[in-house]
């Protein structure tokens, strides 16, 4: 049995495993519940929801467990000036259409779902645990998440951002090292480039900050849940595992090919988004790749792509789908969510045991 730590105390989990709250429809409420019940925290990704879409989500957890579970969401992100890609970028996208038999050039209506909406269904529905990333969560949500006792949890990728996150202040923050799957959770000026890798960062954050830090990027089972404990994490959070599981909502051609990755068959790319994000190679990022100048930024360019992502996906062409993966993706396992929970246990607790000398 693990010692209770501050993290597992605040977030009122038996293990302290999160599994990530992967937003696009990977994290169903089965998903979510399957982690929670076997003692970890589900998470659900609800960055793309409309505020209705999150109280029903919320709702159908609620009737699947009664543990503590998260909701996610992205700080929102102003959207100025020129919206247009470049004529390079127009021009593959407009191809990709044509292969896909969709029209081009689309009127896309709204690039994000209203925050306003999103916060007051995660506030109405009193979830006890709120994570977001991209941002600083505004002070007038963070007064209110905490006068209703919900944790909260931040995510950053360098010190820099833990400091100001702590500072802003979240229960936690989440350590994102460069090897993390979908998207760089950097708001920081420079912070993109800073491709820290989660050994490096763990420590250094563990260090500075007087709150839990989450180690998260590249963990798939028990020896990198061991590695980033000893390192000054006091929790973990796993992405690319849970992605292949049975209850996850992921493409079927999703989880083919993350079962199918090798070590170097990930890269980040904007492509899809037009913000940094690490994924299975595929013909769009590498044909967007030359032209990422064109590319407009996040969320513009993730509304733009949307229906060249959804016709992918109806049609099963993997070489248009965004297939969001971690550098660990060659240590995936197909099982279901509670099965994993419990290697994942197992595992850390045989580590933990080498490295004490037991056998």
């Amino acid at each position: 049995m693990w010692p209770t730590n501050e993290a597992t105390k605040r977030l009122q989990v038996q293990w302290p495993i999160i599994q990530a709250p992967m937003a696009g429809g990977a994290t169903t409420p089965e998903l979510v519940a399957a982690v929670s019940n076997a003692g970890g925290l589900g998470s659900l990704g609800a960055g793309y929801m409309s505020g209705e879409q999150i109280r029903s989500a919320v709702r159908a957890i609620r009737q699947l467990t009664d543990k503590p579970f998260a909701v996610n969401l992205f700080i929102p992100e102003e959207v100025s000036g020129d919206t247009r890609p470049g004529e390079n970028v127009r021009r593959l996208m407009n191809e990709a259409r044509r292969r896909l038999g969709i029209p081009e050039d689309p009127d896309v209506g709204r690039f994000a779902e209203p925050f306003e909406e999103q916060m007051a269904a995660v506030l109405e529905e009193e979830v006890p645990v709120f994570s977001f990333t991209f941002g600083l969560l505004e002070q007038r949500w963070m007064a209110e998440l905490k006068r209703r006792g919900v944790t909260v949890i931040g995510t950053a990728t360098t010190v820099r951002e833990g400091v100001a996150l702590e500072a802003s202040g979240v229960d936690l923050v989440v350590a994102q090292g460069s090897e993390a799957g979908g998207h760089r959770g950097s708001f920081l000026p420079d912070s993109p480039d800073n491709l820290i890798g989660l050994m490096a960062l763990v420590p250094q954050l563990a260090d500075r900050l007087n709150i839990p830090v989450i180690a998260a990027g590249g963990i798939m089972d028990g020896r990198g849940i061991a590695a980033a404990l000893a390192l000054g994490a006091e929790a973990v959070q796993v992405g690319t595992a849970f992605l292949v599981c049975t209850e996850s909502g992921a493409h079927p051609l999703h989880k083919q090919a993350i079962l199918e990755a090798g070590d170097d068959q990930t890269a980040l790319t904007i492509a899809f988004s037009g913000k940094p994000a690490r994924g299975v190679c595929n013909r769009f990022m590498r044909e967007i790749a030359p032209y990422r100048d064109e590319v407009p930024p996040y969320p513009v360019q993730n509304a733009l792509t949307r229906d060249i992502r959804q016709a992918a996906a109806k049609q099963r062409e993997r070489d248009y789908l965004s297939m969001w993966a971690g550098q660990g993706s060659g240590l995936s396992r197909q099982m279901d969510a509670g099965t994993l929970m419990r290697r994942l246990v197992e595992e850390t607790e045989q580590a933990m045991a080498r490295f004490a000398g037991r056998t």
